[in-house]
């Protein structure tokens, strides 16, 4: 299936292809022009539009927030743009690239379609704007949030060889829980701690991460893992250098180490918003 975004410009193709032959990621070019937009977009969001409409949606809140939560605010907006528009960008390829889904292991491991390759540019997009924010505050994000934002541009950027990009759009749906997390982070920030709504939104927080990034994650590992393994194993095909296997493989697993080790921590989080004070259980025994 074609890449349904415009084609890019010639000179754009032409400029990047010096960077792509160095890189040896022989797509890359035919998707600058869905990356590098992304990324503006992204620090769009970030310096203007979420300021603007977080100050009129919570003017009681966010006016008031300290410097480093209000960055914080902002990362969760861009976040929350981000992840409802690449899950249904990556939903709709999946199920309408007919090319894409009669793909073997080899075109798995090797294969290429021009629209898989739009959700990848676009995601990359997005995990290049991440670092920087990473980066930038780290102070404020935490080192885990760096190694996650470094670990998926990796993983993003290698797909442009190509080198399972089939994958590459699976992995795009660990962001099917984002959406919930953002507003369980902001229900806190808006005094709406142990509300019904966070109660209702923390147990499909739990249920969407632990589906899309501990069950399907976990399946999508398997599966790389084994066709990248049969990639390797198997003679007069394309070679699949090691130092490649070896880093795709370390970077997906330093993010499904990660979604595990998260999860345990949410769970711990979402239980602490909903248990009663001790002298309030204490004071119900008396009463008793």
């Amino acid at each position: 299936m074609r890449d349904p975004f415009f084609t890019p410009p010639a000179s754009v193709v032409k400029g990047t292809e010096p960077l792509a032959r160095a890189l040896a990621l022989r797509t890359l070019p035919f998707h600058v022009h869905e990356i590098l937009p992304a990324f503006c977009f992204y620090e769009f969001v970030n310096r203007v539009v979420s300021p603007y409409v977080s100050a009129r949606l919570a003017p009681r809140t966010y006016p008031r927030l300290p410097r480093e939560t209000k960055i914080n605010w902002n990362v969760h907006f861009v976040s929350m743009v981000q992840s409802c528009f690449i899950n249904t960008l990556a939903i709709w390829v999946i199920f309408a690239d007919k090319e894409r889904r009669r793909m073997d292991w080899r075109g798995r491991v090797w294969g290429y379609t021009g629209a898989g390759g739009m959700v990848q540019g676009f995601a990359t997009g997005y995990f290049a704007w991440d670092l920087m924010a990473s980066i930038k505050d780290v102070n404020v994000h935490g080192w885990g949030a760096l190694f996650h934002a470094l670990s998926a541009l990796a993983v993003s950027m290698m797909g442009f060889r190509p080198f399972v990009n089939y994958y590459g759009v699976n992995f795009i749906l660990y962001e099917l829980s984002t959406p919930f997390l953002n507003i369980h982070w902001w229900l806190d920030k808006a005094g709406m701690t142990g509300s019904t709504l966070q109660l209702v939104n923390g147990i499909t927080l739990l249920t969407t991460f632990s589906g899309s990034r501990l069950v399907w994650g976990t399946y999508q590992n398997y599966r790389m893992y084994r066709d990248i393994w049969r990639a390797i194993g198997t003679p007069g095909d394309l070679p699949v250098p090691t130092w490649l296997a070896m880093g795709y493989v370390f970077s997906t697993t330093v993010l499904s180490v990660l979604n595990f080790y998260w999860f345990g921590k949410m769970v711990q989080t979402v239980a602490k918003r909903f248990e009663r004070p001790k002298d309030e259980i204490e004071e119900g025994e008396k009463r008793r």
